[in-house]
């Protein structure tokens, strides 16, 4: 693929954002039927993006998302907190990293999607998962002596308690990002295969301890064969978005494509057809309360690694747009920015944010403006994203359409 493409398909991506959004008709529906805008609606409720604010705080909505990915990068805030804001509105951090690392979260950190905080009730139904990184080995890294090497890291935590890479010996050898110490090698193996968790963070470095002291006793005695751990991550994926394809129902929880299709041969949800879908798609249980009247949904930043957002295909079949991120093109090739994130309007998304937080100013240094009717939508995302994370001004430095950039000025300066 030359260097250009890349380029061409983002560039289509703000061609779309420049022309209104097509209104979709609600079709009506029958028992196994379903319009594309009541599909749209039911994930955002799934998702907790539609509808009331859900109560119990970040607690609760990582058991109610059933993942929530973490990652390095942080803009105005990790993603993480970002997904807990979007959700939540202007929760504190602190009490975010409470409950997903405090001591008395109900958590703990694996592979799902992506590296993932995810809710206790389910260690048991990724005992699949562990034992097939067993089988496979290492992911990349290699151990010059791998009986040792665990061992050791095994003997200090039982002797010394949990403990981060860098007090069990140093992550890093002193070169590379990936130049991973012997010591980080081994705690990641024995991490993947389920003999030691995380559970904690400090300054978001994970904290090792033994499954065997740090997991519920009722949860670690459960041994679930692959069908049974296949079944219950089908259901949870199913429950977080609502409506689901087979394929959408694999990327949630990073399952192959084959056993997700014999967990839903085995026990199937009901079936429903969505309007411009091409594959038949799942319902979950109260997937139809989402399409109850009267509920509305948020304005705000997403971050790229919102659960929302993480199968970009899924994405262009709920808000008919296009989504890259930027962050990993080269700075010379990137069309929107670093870090573009979508605002999400009600059960439309409405523009793109690339943002930058200098000092007390959330900078804008892009936005992408899908039409003039979305202009006071986003300056309320920027407004209220602002505000949470302590900066007292916006400024604006590109615009596209460069004619909105006066409007848009004009809102964020309204008090309203």
């Amino acid at each position: 693929m030359s260097q250009r493409q890349p380029h061409r398909q983002s560039l289509n991506s703000i061609e779309r954002y420049d022309q209104p959004v097509k209104q979709i008709a609600a079709l009506t529906r029958n028992d196994d039927s379903l319009s594309a805008r009541e599909a749209t609606r039911i994930s955002l409720h799934a998702q907790v993006m539609r509808g009331p604010r859900l109560t119990g705080g970040p607690a609760a909505l990582v058991h109610h998302l059933r993942g929530v990915q973490l990652d390095t990068i942080s803009v105005l805030a990790r993603s993480h907190e970002l997904v807990a804001y979007a959700r939540l509105g202007a929760v504190a951090r602190k009490k975010i990293e409470a409950a997903y690392w405090g001591s008395t979260s109900a958590t703990f950190e694996y592979w799902s999607h992506a590296a993932c905080v995810l809710p206790i009730e389910l260690w048991p139904a990724f005992a699949a998962k562990r034992r097939a990184r067993t089988e496979r080995g290492f992911r990349w890294h290699q151990l010059k002596d791998q009986k040792k090497s665990c061992a050791e890291v095994v003997q200090r935590l039982r002797e010394d308690g949990p403990l981060t890479s860098r007090e069990l010996g140093g992550a890093k050898k002193g070169g590379q990002w990936w130049d991973w110490s012997e010591i980080k090698i081994a705690a990641e193996w024995l991490l993947d295969t389920g003999t030691i968790v995380c559970r904690e963070r400090r300054g978001f470095e994970r904290v090792y301890d033994l499954a065997e002291r740090a997991i519920p006793t009722e949860l670690l005695s459960l041994d679930l064969d692959d069908e049974t751990c296949a079944n219950v991550l089908v259901d949870s994926g199913l429950r977080a978005m609502g409506v689901a394809t087979a394929v959408d129902l694999a990327a949630y929880h990073g399952m192959h494509i084959n056993t997700v299709r014999a967990a839903l041969k085995a026990q199937p949800p009901r079936e429903v057809r969505v309007e411009g879908w091409r594959d038949v798609a799942y319902l979950s249980a109260q997937a139809e309360t989402g399409l109850r009247p009267g509920l509305h949904g948020r304005t705000v930043l997403l971050s790229p690694f919102d659960s929302l957002l993480w199968d970009r295909a899924r994405l262009e079949r709920l808000f008919h747009t296009t989504y890259r991120l930027e962050a990993y093109v080269p700075a010379h090739s990137r069309v929107v920015g670093y870090f573009a994130m979508p605002v999400l309007a009600n059960d439309e998304l409405v523009g793109l944010v690339d943002p930058k937080r200098i000092n007390d100013t959330l900078r804008a240094r892009h936005v992408v403006v899908n039409a003039p009717s979305n202009i006071d939508q986003i300056a309320t995302a920027l407004r209220e994203a602002a505000s949470w994370v302590g900066c007292e001004n916006v400024a604006l430095d590109r615009v596209t359409p460069t004619s909105s950039k006066k409007a848009l000025l004009t809102s964020l300066s309204s008090k309203s």
